[in-house]
């Protein structure tokens, strides 16, 4: 039995950050990795003792796994109560180094990032599982077909299409120092408690979404504005008066998280973009209370 595990266990953290990237929670994702757990072990020993590459079979069961879970998950998606959000990673996490590393293919805030992680959201099924495996873990179009069920043409179209969604998708990001300096002097304004600095910090659009799962408080729909998200703010802070802020590196740069007493209360991330750096502004901030998905955190 023990020999049996090894595999899984040598590629587990690369496992869950396949299945992290095409689900976008850390539960769903080791769930998924522990159903392929499931059918390694149920492999007669014959069978599995003829698979070459363990990792690449472990890979590939955990696409099929993560495809059929994307397949009802806008349908969950609709019965989340509130704004449903990415799970936030933290940057020294070991499923943001596995997006990483060994493969070189994507720089780590794009790994992870709730920026993309929210794009990925509205790709269908089989392209997300496409853009996952191949953009971000180079795995090749022939073992992917394996995954999906389709042709290595068929997926070379679906990784194709894929891109251009996450490309039109996506405002130009920021570099990560303008990104962080922008968040830190937005941490500043918010810590004045004075309404125009923080709007000063914010682009004029800018966007505010909060995930409680239903289980904490949270707003249920996006703030809109800058005025608006600037106040949401301040009242939280007037809710929470002897919270702190304490400086995070997230998948997407600097965050926040806040804290009261032993108590984690949430975790903000940024999104910051713009046409050019000079330009970049602070376009959304993702509050994540929801416990389930602050378990990296606490």
């Amino acid at each position: 039995m023990f020999v049996g595990m090894d595999p899984l266990e040598t590629h587990r953290a690369a496992l869950t950050a396949v299945a992290f990237g095409m689900l976008g929670t850390l539960a769903d994702a080791e769930d998924a990795v522990q159903e392929t757990y499931v059918r390694w072990m149920r492999l007669p020993d014959a069978d599995r003792a003829d698979i070459r590459s363990p990792g690449a079979w472990l890979t590939r069961v955990t696409g099929r796994i993560c495809l059929d879970v994307l397949g009802s998950a806008r349908a969950r998606r609709e019965r989340y109560v509130g704004e449903w959000l990415p799970e936030p990673v933290p940057a020294d996490s070991s499923v943001a180094h596995a997006a990483l590393d060994p493969y070189e293919r994507v720089e780590r805030s794009e790994a992870v990032s709730t920026a993309l992680l929210l794009v990925l959201e509205t790709l269908t099924p089989a392209e997300r599982v496409v853009f996952v495996l191949h953009d971000v873990f180079a795995v090749s179009f022939d073992e992917i077909a394996a995954v999906i069920g389709r042709s290595a043409a068929a997926c070379r179209q679906l990784a194709s299409s894929a891109r251009r969604r996450v490309r039109d998708g996506r405002r130009r990001a920021a570099a990560r120092e303008r990104h962080d300096t922008l968040v830190a002097a937005f941490v500043a304004a918010c810590a004045t408690g004075e309404l125009a600095a923080v709007v000063a910090a914010l682009d004029p659009d800018a966007v505010l979404r909060s995930d409680g799962g239903g289980v904490v408080s949270a707003a249920r729909r996006p703030v809109h504005g800058a005025d608006a998200v600037a106040r949401f703010l301040l009242g939280l802070a007037r809710k929470n008066p002897t919270a702190r802020l304490e400086p995070v590196v997230t998948g997407d740069g600097a965050g926040v998280a806040i804290r009261d007493g032993d108590a984690l209360l949430g975790v903000v991330t940024v999104g910051v973009s713009g046409e050019a750096d000079a330009d970049a502004r602070i376009t959304d901030v993702w509050i994540m209370r929801n416990p389930a998905k602050l378990r990296l955190w606490a």
